[in-house]
């Protein structure tokens, strides 16, 4: 090849490769957050990503609904398809009892946003017993909030009869036609079941009882090598909370376009801003340090079949270094003094 024909292959490389290097730099720096559902609770997440809050701290983020519940999107996680997840947090501690190092770095909300509605004849929890109580499926967030509830009020599942009935909807379904004398369901469901009169027999929020409802996980590795990254997208998952808690209108129209409610859709946008009411003033934690009573309640729930894990250190399952550096520096109290 003559120096002529080398010399112009070359300018021809740098002309087609070289701006394509701000692309991969963009590809590489993009941090991707995977949603196990959509739901009303990832309102927080949607805000900081429409309103900006994100990019405000030079963070690139792309929101994923993944779907499946918290073991898929931990799954996700593991597999490197996405750097951070939202899930009920069971999984990622199973995963991490296996070995794997996924890690919680934040908890959103620690008490369960599902209730108990029974038949207006079921006054009180002891009017349960021998009763059908319905939850989506074994395993699910719903039968474990069942299950601590139970155990709150020292009644024995055997004192029950538990029945897997699908979605929440699915549930009310089965109450109105009489498959089921009590349910275990989220909300919106619960509100509209409340406007037909069945009652509220059990109530996490009310009951001193926290679990791993939404947390917010990572990778050791990913947050070890990437800790400068990671900082800047927790500082918009964070102010993403204060947002929300904070701009109710703009919050709520966040929330219709990703839950694609209608605005003529009047029964739904009423339950939907009844949900951001809860979440706002009950749920979302200013401060969102993982939740080590919840991490707890999941440890012992899994030691009931493997006693060894009872042995286990709540603290090992997390990682608060992130809320802890933007809470001691002043960061999230600055959020609410504006």
């Amino acid at each position: 090849m003559n120096r002529a024909l080398l010399l112009h292959n070359v300018r021809l490389f740098l002309l087609v490769v070289i701006p394509l290097f701000p692309f991969l730099s963009n590809a590489q720096d993009k941090i991707r957050i995977g949603l196990s559902s959509v739901s009303a609770t990832n309102g927080s997440v949607w805000v900081a990503e429409d309103k900006g809050l994100f990019k405000k701290y030079g963070a690139d983020v792309e929101v994923i609904v993944i779907g499946g519940g918290g073991a898929r999107v931990v799954s996700s996680l593991v597999a490197g398809d996405i750097h951070f997840s939202v899930g009920g947090g069971e999984g990622s501690i199973r995963s991490q009892l296996k070995g794997v190092e996924t890690v919680i770095v934040a908890s959103t909300l620690t008490k369960g946003l599902q209730r108990i509605l029974a038949r207006p004849e079921i006054k009180t929890y002891q009017d349960l017993k021998g009763k059908r109580i319905a939850i989506t499926q074994f395993g699910s967030a719903g039968h474990l909030a069942l299950l601590l509830m139970l155990k709150k009020w020292n009644m024995r599942t055997d004192q029950v009869q538990i029945i897997t009935l699908g979605s929440s909807p699915a549930m009310l379904v089965g109450l109105d036609k009489g498959g089921a004398d009590a349910a275990v369901l989220t909300m919106p469901t619960f509100f509209l079941a409340e406007e037909k009169g069945y009652r509220v027999v059990g109530d996490p929020a009310n009951m001193d009882i926290f679990y791993l409802q939404n947390t917010l996980e990572s990778t050791r590795s990913f947050l070890r090598n990437n800790r400068d990254r990671a900082l800047k997208f927790m500082k918009g998952y964070i102010e993403g909370i204060a947002y929300f808690k904070k701009n109710k209108r703009e919050s709520l129209d966040v929330m219709r376009k990703k839950l694609r409610i209608q605005s003529e859709q009047e029964r739904d946008s009423r339950y939907l801003e009844l949900s951001y009411n809860l979440l706002a003033s009950t749920f979302y934690n200013e401060v969102p340090y993982p939740s080590l009573k919840g991490v707890q309640t999941i440890l012992d729930k899994i030691g009931e079949e493997e006693p060894k894990v009872k042995e286990r250190d709540a603290k090992s399952f997390v990682d608060d270094s992130f809320v802890k550096e933007l809470d001691d520096s002043g960061f999230i109290k600055a959020l609410y003094a504006r």
